[in-house]
């Protein structure tokens, strides 16, 4: 309208009174340690319960877990750099040492020398020279798949709820059992830090 009247009409703007509706705001659905938990017990596929387990306990969104490269993992000094957050910033998060375990073991599986969670269309073979990280929608699939086999209620994604658990140390009862039965079964596989 404003363009109509100032440039077609040739006259000048006179704002209406225009009434606009209120902003809504709304917290999340808060997940709690049991159901996470239960989520990552559920989860089959390594790649999505490590990258579950990662994005709970770092607090990260979905698109910065998938984004993450081996090099923003710092070892030394306990953080992950997130590139590209929201709003384009980077920022530092503290990593536990539960999660910097889980990721070390998981690199030795894939050794892909950029990607910390590549794509595996080609199979295990074939993620070392993966180009790209795990889809996305893949990722959103299984997740929604396995909230509604275990009848999980909430309505809000797992990444929106991760502010339930401080950043710096895991609880206790939090695991990722089955990523270490994973890793009991496959007596081969090395134990190789991940490269800082």
């Amino acid at each position: 309208m404003k363009f109509f009247t100032e440039h077609v009409l040739g006259q000048p703007w006179a704002m209406p009174g225009f009434i606009r509706p209120p902003k809504t705001s709304r917290l999340p659905d808060i997940v709690s340690i049991a159901q996470v938990q239960s989520i990552l017990d559920h989860t089959r596929v390594l790649s999505y319960r490590v990258l579950f387990f990662t994005l709970y306990s770092l607090g990260l969104r979905l698109g910065e877990g998938l984004a993450l490269t081996v090099a923003d993992i710092d070892a030394q000094r306990m953080r992950v750099q997130v590139r590209n957050a929201k709003g384009n910033r980077d920022r530092l998060v503290p990593l536990p040492e539960t999660t910097l375990a889980v990721l070390r073991r998981f690199w030795a599986v894939h050794r892909h020398p950029k990607l910390m969670f590549p794509n595996r269309l080609a199979g295990l073979a074939g993620a070392r020279r993966a180009n790209s990280p795990l889809d996305r929608g893949g990722v959103q699939r299984t997740l929604a798949k396995v909230v509604a086999e275990i009848g999980l209620k909430k309505r809000s994604r797992l990444t929106a709820c991760a502010t339930a658990m401080p950043r710096t140390s895991l609880r206790p009862g939090l695991t990722c059992c089955r990523c270490n039965r994973f890793w009991a079964t496959t007596a081969s596989s090395p134990r190789r830090a991940i490269p800082t």
